[in-house]
Parts: structure tokens; sequence; C-alpha cells
């Protein structure tokens, strides 16, 4: 893979993998770029550069073959092994997580969900239990942990985090309305649902310009 890929090439990999593992399920067992672009609204030309960011994987005259692509594109995001997560935070985003079909899917188990709240502590989210996050550094000392998911307060944030990667957590998906800071060997995706929402107000308010 080369050295340097953009974070736009990044954002746009998940859409490769989805949109290929679609058309496999369609049947489809080779397809253009120019079939690609079209649909994924993309042009063939930004196809090719993004595919070409990882290696040649297309023929010409012959395209992308849709099983080889989806494989070598599920390896490069990694989704080809299982990824162990944990949430902090019992909530509304917690649970949802919790309770998502599509993340086990795509290879993401979440094997535990804590909170402090002692109303919520013991209660039942799908098939978890909900633990008290006193017990979170005794868990990941005897349980393998990938990924923590971040579903807390933006001011408890950054403290649990700082935990989270002593306990030597390396992945952090963080719902809480903050930006984390973390060590230049860990990685973290921050998702701020109001900052989604604003952008698409953006967009309403200037769709005819």
């Amino acid at each position: 893979m080369a050295g340097y890929v953009s974070d736009a090439v990044i954002r746009r990999l998940p859409g490769y993998y989805r949109h290929l593992r679609e058309l496999e399920r369609e049947g489809v067992m080779q397809i253009s770029s120019q079939g690609l672009g079209e649909r994924m609204c993309l042009t063939a030309s930004q196809i090719r550069q993004d595919i070409n960011c990882f290696g040649g994987f297309g023929r010409q005259g012959f395209g992308y073959a849709v099983p080889e692509l989806r494989e070598r594109i599920g390896q490069i995001l990694g989704v080809d092994k299982p990824h162990r997560m944990i949430i902090l935070g019992a909530g509304n985003i917690g649970n949802a997580v919790a309770c998502s079909d599509s993340f086990p899917a795509n290879g993401f188990e979440t094997i535990a969900i804590f909170d402090s709240d002692p109303r919520k502590i013991g209660s039942t989210v799908d098939a978890l239990t909900v633990q008290d996050i006193a017990c979170l550094e005794r868990f990941i000392q005897e349980n393998t942990v990938d990924i923590a998911v971040l579903a807390i307060p933006s001011e408890a944030a950054q403290a649990l985090t700082d935990q989270l990667y002593r306990c030597g957590i390396r992945g952090f998906w963080n719902f809480a309305p903050c930006d984390l800071k973390i060590g230049q060997d860990a990685a973290v995706v921050n998702v701020h649902l109001d900052e989604g929402l604003q952008v698409l107000s953006f967009k309403m308010l200037h769709r005819h310009e």
C-alpha cells in the first residue's frame, strides 16, 4: 500500500466495500470504473485514482473482478478479521450501537457495555448486561478488547480515554461532543452528530446556489 493515502480516499473506502458487497449479492462478477462510478456518483477517473492508491487491481478493457476487489478492500480496511468492542455509556447512543445488527455482520463484536449510573448497572441491553465502570480495568485485563466506543458526556471523555489507553486500548470511536487527544500509536474517529446536522442544514440552505 502507498505510504500516504488522503483522508478523502480513506472516507470513500467503506463505500466501495459496501457497493462491491451489494454487487456480489446481485451476481455481478466484474464491473468497469465507469459502472462503479455511476453507482457511487463518482467519476471513472476518481475510481481509478482511489483504487490505484493501493495497487493495480483492474485490467484495461475488462474492469475489476468484483469479488477480488471487495476482498482486497476488506483487507485494506481490516474488516477481514474480527474486532472486539466495548461500549462506555448505556444511554441512547450506547444502546443503539449495542443493538445494531450491521456491526456484527461486518466483524465488529460488542462484548461488554459499562456505565456509572447505579440505575443502569445490572440492566440488559440486547444480550449484554450493563457492568459497573469501576470494573472496567479488570475486564480489559481478562479480555481482548480492540475498540472502545465512547458514548459518554464530554467532561468524562478525555479522562476515560486516558485510562483506556493506559490499559492498552488503541482504537476509539468517540460520540462525546469533544475531540480526543490520544497517542500517535492509537486511532480515533470522532462522530459529532450535531456537526452532521449543521452540514445538512448548510446544504439545504445553499442547494440552489
